[in-house]
C-alpha cells in the first residue's frame, strides 16, 4: 500500500501574511475604474477579496455632498490599502501617504511611482527612493515595481513589506509578459510577492498563482469585463485554481510522448 501524499491543500488555514497582517483571499481588487460605487461594491463581495485599492486622487473619500467610496465598500468589512496612482516623483507618494495616514490612520500602503511615458511603468529610482523614506516614517510599503529581479531584491533590502511586480502595463491586459523574472523573484524573495496590473483574464490570475506568486492585484480585469461581477467571481476561482495547482506540484515537461496507460501486455 502507497504513503498518502503530504500535500498541502486550500483551506482556511491556506493563508498568507503581510507586515503582520494575515489573510485568505489572496485577491485583490482595486476602486475608482467602475460605472459606480454599487457595482464596485458588487464586484468586490464577489470576488471573496479582503483588501481593496484605493486611489487617493482619484476616490472621494471625504466629500459627503458626492457618493462616497465608504458608503458602499465598507471600511469594517474590507482592508484599505491606500495607493499613490498618479503620482510621478517620490515626494508626490509620500505626501499622499502622509496625508492618507492622517485621514484615516493607515499604515499599510501601496506605493507606485509612474514614469510620465506611455507605458507607464514605475520610475524605480524614484520609487527606491520614496520607500525608503517611507519606511523611516514607519509605514508597511507593498511596492509596486517593474519585473527587474535585480531591483526587486533592493526594494526588499530597503524594507519593502511586498513586492509586486507588473505582469505588463498597468490596464493593458496583456498577461504576465516574463514568468521567468517573475518566477525568479518569487525564489529569492521573503516577503510577499503579488503580481500587479496586467492582467487580463482568469488564465493570466491561474498563471501568477502556479508561478508560486502569493496574491494577484487587478482593477481594470474586473472593472473593465462587460459583466464586472461575472469577470470578479471568475478570479475568485483562477487565483484558487492557481494556488492549488501550485501546491500539488505540477508533473514534468518533457520532449516526447508517455503513454497515460503501459503499452506492455496489450493484446
Amino acid at each position: 500500500m502507497n504513503a498518502p501524499l503530504n500535500i498541502p491543500a486550500v483551506t482556511a488555514a491556506d493563508t498568507w501574511t503581510v507586515a503582520g497582517r494575515t489573510f485568505q483571499s489572496r485577491l485583490i481588487i482595486g476602486t475608482g475604474k467602475y460605472t459606480d460605487y454599487a457595482l464596485n461594491a458588487a464586484a468586490a463581495e464577489a470576488s471573496g477579496a479582503e483588501i481593496v485599492t484605493v486611489a487617493l486622487r482619484r476616490v472621494n473619500l471625504s466629500d459627503p455632498s458626492k457618493p462616497m467610496l465608504v458608503d458602499y465598500v465598507k471600511p469594517d468589512r474590507y482592508t484599505f490599502l491606500p495607493n499613490t496612482a498618479g503620482c510621478f516623483t517620490g515626494e508626490e507618494a509620500v505626501r499622499t501617504l502622509r496625508l492618507a495616514r492622517e485621514a484615516g490612520g493607515w499604515s499599510l500602503v501601496k506605493l507606485e511611482v509612474l514614469s510620465n511615458t506611455p507605458h507607464l511603468y514605475p520610475d524605480m529610482e524614484e520609487t527606491l527612493r520614496a520607500l525608503k523614506l517611507l519606511v523611516s516614517e514607519g509605514f508597511d510599503v507593498m511596492v509596486y515595481c517593474t519585473d527587474d529581479v535585480v531591483f526587486a531584491k533592493k526594494l526588499e533590502e530597503a524594507g519593502a513589506a511586498a513586492i509586486m511586480p507588473a505582469a505588463a502595463p498597468i490596464g493593458s491586459g496583456l498577461g504576465i509578459q516574463n514568468k521567468v523574472n517573475i518566477r525568479l523573484i518569487v525564489e529569492q524573495a521573503g516577503v510577499p510577492v503579488l503580481v500587479d496590473a496586467g492582467v487580463g483574464t482568469a488564465s493570466d490570475a491561474t498563471v501568477a498563482m502556479e508561478l508560486g506568486c502569493d496574491a494577484v492585484l487587478m482593477n481594470t480585469a474586473i472593472a473593465g469585463a462587460r459583466d464586472p461581477i461575472r469577470m470578479a467571481r471568475a478570479m475568485k476561482h483562477a487565483v484558487i485554481a492557481g494556488r492549488e495547482a501550485y501546491l500539488a506540484g505540477r508533473m514534468p515537461k518533457k520532449l516526447y510522448a508517455d503513454p497515460s496507460s503501459p503499452l506492455a501486455g496489450l493484446i
